[in-house]
């Protein structure tokens, strides 16, 4: 039980993070914007890249918080803070401005707890049997 509040509290803690991030590129920045700025930093196909982060970052985010299609959820994350890192922060090292710490963990927070997501998660409910969405059926 105890794991399983802790990993319920971790998917609630890193799912707001990467909600808060989603919403401020498409609320504050917009996709134009989101894109522009991506640009600027050389990521490739900056319109693209700001779509996949601007959907992955609020609709996997809200999925960690809720413990739905997680281990999908995680994966997906995981490769936009992949990207986020090896495109844009890996310049700046791990620690200081624009460092690459913060997307190091949220990526490895979000794929352990896309695969671990414990026993408060809608994925238990609604897809009991399923091997993959819910690795505790295996």
């Amino acid at each position: 039980m105890v794991k399983d509040v802790a990993a319920l509290i971790g998917r609630i803690g890193i799912g707001i993070v990467f909600v808060a991030h989603g919403w401020q590129k498409w609320t504050e920045y917009g996709l134009a914007g989101t894109g522009a700025s991506f640009e600027k930093m050389g990521v490739p196909l900056p319109s693209v890249s700001a779509a996949f982060a601007v959907t992955v970052e609020l609709a996997g985010g809200l999925a960690l918080i809720a413990g739905v299609a997680l281990p999908i959820a995680g994966v997906l994350l995981a490769v936009d803070m992949l990207g986020a890192f090896f495109l844009v922060h890996i310049s700046n090292g791990l620690l200081g401005e624009g460092g690459g710490e913060l997307v190091v963990v949220l990526g490895a927070g979000a794929l352990a707890l896309g695969f671990n997501g414990g026993a408060y998660a809608l994925d238990r409910v609604l897809f009991k049997n399923n091997k993959v969405l819910n690795p505790a059926a295996a």
